[in-house]
């Protein structure tokens, strides 16, 4: 088969491709090529990097979700000390108070006293 520009003495050069336009397409596409193959492999390692930060991300939220929940268990435990606080008597918190304060009063007439 007959490849039309090339003659029995003319110079080949790329897959027997004469120095014409043929070769020219064919240098242009191995540029192209290389350029994609650069971009192909620095979208691949942006990728990996990515789905590394994605995992230390997920690390950190389910650290953070134990942590909430640890502490949602302490205030609740909390609360509950308090309901049962408030539920008690509060004459016996009434007369601790009291006391406090009639001791604080004594201390302080005790030191007004001595001067």
């Amino acid at each position: 088969m007959r490849r039309a520009g090339l003659g029995e003495g003319a110079p080949t050069s790329n897959y027997g491709y004469t120095n014409s336009g043929y070769s020219v397409h064919e240098e242009e596409n191995e540029r192209l090529t290389e350029s994609l193959r650069t971009k192909v492999s620095a979208i691949k390692s942006l990728s990996i990097e990515i789905g590394t930060e994605v995992k230390n991300q997920n690390k950190m939220l389910s650290d953070m979700d134990s942590d909430f929940d640890s502490t949602g268990g302490f205030l609740d435990a909390t609360i509950g000390r308090l309901k049962t606080l408030s539920r008690g008597s509060q004459t016996k918190l009434l007369c601790y108070m009291m006391l406090f304060a009639l001791f604080v009063f004594f201390v302080i007439y005790w030191i007004i006293k001595l001067r």
